[in-house]
């Protein structure tokens, strides 16, 4: 058996990706009970609106954020198999990350990590 000593997991959820008026998940339920947020950037999920929301959701319950940017295709939530050329994706993820970090630099909070998402558009 372990030392007694209590062991604390970070959890980690993705979070932003409603859009408009399409809901996707119980973002603010689920905010006091996590550690870091991965926020949708706008391509495969989420839109300013939202971006900015789940933001002042995370300073509110004091969590990391950061930016969960993914590939162009809202219709598919970013799971389709899209042809890209890399240096298209380099500049798709800096203009994602760049997005994320002005909201949290406007609320006074900084870019923890970047996190991907999925991997399958990554594959190329």
């Amino acid at each position: 058996m372990a030392s007694g000593l209590a062991t604390k997991f970070k959890i980690n959820t993705d979070m932003g990706e409603s859009f408009g008026r399409w809901k996707m998940g119980p973002d603010e339920d689920l905010m006091p009970f996590i550690d870091v947020a991965n926020i949708a950037c706008g391509f495969h999920a989420g839109d300013p609106s939202i971006m900015l929301k789940t933001v002042r959701l995370c300073k509110k319950y004091g969590l990391k954020a950061g930016a969960y940017p993914g590939q162009q295709d809202l219709f598919g939530f970013g799971q389709r198999k899209i042809e890209v050329d890399p240096k298209d994706i380099y500049a798709m993820v800096l203009y994602q990350v760049g997005a994320s970090k002005a909201m949290l630099n406007a609320e006074g909070m900084e870019l923890s990590h970047v996190k991907p998402h999925g991997l399958k558009w990554w594959d190329i």
